[in-house]
């Protein structure tokens, strides 16, 4: 019977927990996403405001959240959500990856707790790197979430999937467009994470 050297099952075991993680993590990001999003749907309606002369400009959540699914329909209240979810299955699963790695490199084996200032700089790095890469989903995310308002401009639609949009952006803004916005996002990100 061939024999396992022990650190190959405890590489192997450690493998498995980290994608068992990851898939568990993921999914209830996807989960949280999902029963959430019409509430992004609406904060991104109200810091752009509604559109002059299609409806009247309104001050309330419940009023924009009511006035999306009257005028675009129901399922208005998900438009966006296939980048929503990649950007969670990017953003968490690197998020994750960083934060072990500096964790696993970082932290002193004859300390029982990691340091606090060690975790929140870990946080606020994995954070960061993690909102970069996961920048051009949520850039296509929000400019999906624009298109009920051409609908009711009688204008046409100018994304039919979210690989639709990402080539329109890409092609009108070239690859760097894709990042537009990536500086406050990975701030907000580090914040989030540094705090967490």
């Amino acid at each position: 019977m061939p024999h396992t050297p022990r650190n190959d099952l405890s590489n192997s075991t450690s493998a498995k927990s980290i994608a068992f993680k990851y898939v568990l993590s993921c999914s209830a990001a996807m989960v949280a996403e999902t029963v959430t999003y019409p509430l992004d749907i609406t904060k991104t309606r109200l810091q752009t405001h509604a559109v002059p002369g299609i409806i009247k400009k309104q001050s309330g959540m419940l009023r924009v959240t009511y006035n999306i699914a009257k005028h675009e329909g129901l399922l208005s209240l998900w438009q966006g959500i296939a980048p929503a979810i990649y950007r969670h299955y990017v953003y968490t699963g690197i998020r994750m990856g960083v934060y072990e790695v500096m964790r696993s490199t970082w932290k002193d084996p004859d300390v029982k707790e990691f340091a606090i200032w060690k975790s929140m700089i870990s946080g606020a790095f994995s954070g960061a790197i993690a909102q970069f890469v996961a920048s051009p989903a949520d850039l296509i995310k929000v400019q999906m979430q624009m298109e009920g308002l051409r609908k009711l401009q009688n204008l046409p639609p100018r994304f039919k999937s979210t690989w639709h949009a990402c080539k329109i952006l890409y092609r009108s803004n070239g690859i760097r467009g894709l990042w537009i916005g990536w500086i406050p996002n990975c701030q907000r990100a580090a914040l989030l994470n540094m705090a967490g």
